[in-house]
């Protein structure tokens, strides 16, 4: 199922996509796409043996929100991609890199990314977003996929000067406003099968800037799973953010970043594109 969110910010309706492309209003089923819905099995089940041509289609011009509501946390992984470390110039890790993101910085896919007050590095990095569906703690390596409710895709905007000027807390060049946006659509894990075979890539004002496959990934969604339930209980709703690849604008010579008026679009395979324009 490809499940969404749309509507105004604070008065968003579930939805899904139809195989037809268009979307169909869930309204009447579920209250909302959250993590009461995502453990439920028996909804799940209600959810899966709909036949979509049965509910009404959303006219118009459809305005996408994260399409997952009351995320509890965001996990970020840095350097998580090998080609992305070679542009840095980092050795591989020989360990997950955890960080935090706030909530507060998600938004809809296609919403604008503001630029903060002073910001001079703003870049991009497109991610596989993973969706907590069970909670998960010490979670062996084996079991970890079957905590995964599905997969989204997720821009992790990034403010270089705040995250590596500013006392090494990368959170802080992470977290501001409209600097995740999250969706078109949460894919569930049964649909999009094999997480390490998704091609996905980002332009910039037209130019392709990264190009690559998760199957790059230094460290799998499985090991990432695994690993970041030894140091925290992950809940169903949690977001986990995996990493980006080569093409980032630090990685370019010279470093390239996000200015007002700048169009972004980014997509992986089976889960959708996004696209916004920097303000």
């Amino acid at each position: 199922m490809k499940l969404l969110r749309y509507g105004a910010a604070g008065a968003e309706r579930p939805g899904l996509l139809s195989a037809d492309g268009s979307v169909r209003d869930l309204s009447s089923v579920v209250a909302d796409i959250d993590a009461a819905l995502i453990t439920d099995p028996v909804r799940l089940d209600a959810l899966r043996a709909l036949d979509p041509a049965s509910l009404p289609v959303v006219a118009g011009e459809v305005a996408l929100a994260s399409p997952l509501a009351g995320i509890g946390k965001i996990v970020g992984v840095g350097l998580n991609y090998h080609d992305h470390a070679r542009e840095c110039g980092l050795p591989i890790p020989g360990e997950p890199i955890l960080f935090l993101k706030a909530t507060s910085s998600l938004c809809g896919p296609n919403d604008a990314i503001r630029l903060p007050e002073g910001a001079e590095k703003t870049d991009w990095e497109v991610e596989l977003g993973v969706v907590i569906g069970k909670t998960a703690r010490s979670v062996p390596l084996e079991q970890a996929l079957d905590h995964v409710f599905g997969y989204c895709i997720a821009h992790d905007v990034s403010e270089r000067a705040h995250q590596l000027e500013r006392g090494g807390q990368w959170t802080k060049g992470k977290s501001h406003d409209t600097f995740c946006p999250l969706g078109p659509w949460l894919v569930t894990a049964d649909e999009v099968g094999d997480p390490q075979t998704l091609d996905l890539w980002c332009e910039v004002d037209g130019v392709m800037r990264q190009h690559s496959s998760t199957a790059d990934m230094i460290f799998s969604v499985a090991e990432i799973v695994s690993y970041a339930s030894r140091f925290m209980t992950l809940q169903p709703g949690d977001l986990i953010i995996t990493g980006t690849p080569a093409g980032v604008g630090l990685g370019l010579k010279p470093p390239t970043y996000l200015a007002r008026g700048a169009e972004v679009r980014l997509g992986i395979a089976g889960l959708g594109q996004q696209h916004q324009r920097v303000v």
